[in-house]
């Protein structure tokens, strides 16, 4: 199982990084996370790791891969996930500004263990709404610090596995973690974080 992940795909995030704006034309920003990054269940503890102290919440919606697939066409995309949740890419931000000042990757900043929290899985038909037209939104101790629609990404979903499946067969099992929007912040021992998608707790988590 792999986790493949989006950068830069909701504009309003771009904005608060001070990026420049990307767009529909350019290339997905992809990255990857490995297996030992996933914390899943509705309901779980995220432990801030020793080495960051400046860890940050990235809520962001995420599909599982239903069946292998590789160069899938976008027009087929649909047909290679059944499931969606809401997820959170914890990111340390202080290891990553410090990385990318000096032109270095900056992996260990995205993909340590327990960094890729994944909620319950639900199918994508039960919303009956298309997956370009989800709300979702993250709340800490009750208030809203992220909320969006993913029709606002830049590159939707089915153009994301196409593209992630030029480079890399996917696998059943294998999760896209779709990219997050504005409003990601560092996270304090004691937080409840609680992520919804479509008005439906599917994810809880306490900060330790």
């Amino acid at each position: 199982m792999k986790i493949i992940c989006v950068g830069q795909n909701y504009q309003s995030h771009n904005k608060e990084m001070n990026r420049a704006l990307s767009s529909s034309d350019d290339d997905p920003v992809l990255f990857m996370k490995p297996d030992t990054a996933l914390l899943s269940g509705d309901k779980k503890d995220f432990y801030i790791p020793d080495f960051s102290s400046d860890v940050h919440y990235e809520a962001e919606v995420v599909v599982k891969i239903s069946k292998m697939g590789k160069n899938i066409a976008e027009r087929f995309a649909s047909r290679y996930y059944e499931e969606l949740t809401l997820g959170i890419d914890f990111t340390a931000r202080d290891i990553q500004a410090g990385l990318k000042q000096k032109g270095l990757p900056w992996e260990i900043a995205k993909a340590f263990d327990n960094s890729a929290a994944v909620g319950q899985f639900v199918p994508k038909s039960k919303y009956e709404k298309l997956i370009d037209d989800i709300d979702f939104r993250l709340l800490i101790d009750g208030k809203v610090v992220q909320a969006a629609n993913t029709s606002e990404m830049i590159h939707p979903v089915d153009k994301i596995i196409a593209y992630a499946s030029r480079f890399f067969t996917l696998k059943t099992g294998d999760l896209i973690f779709t990219g997050t929007p504005a409003g990601v912040g560092k996270v304090q021992i004691g937080n409840r974080l609680i992520g919804e998608v479509e008005g439906e707790k599917l994810l809880e988590i306490t900060v330790c």
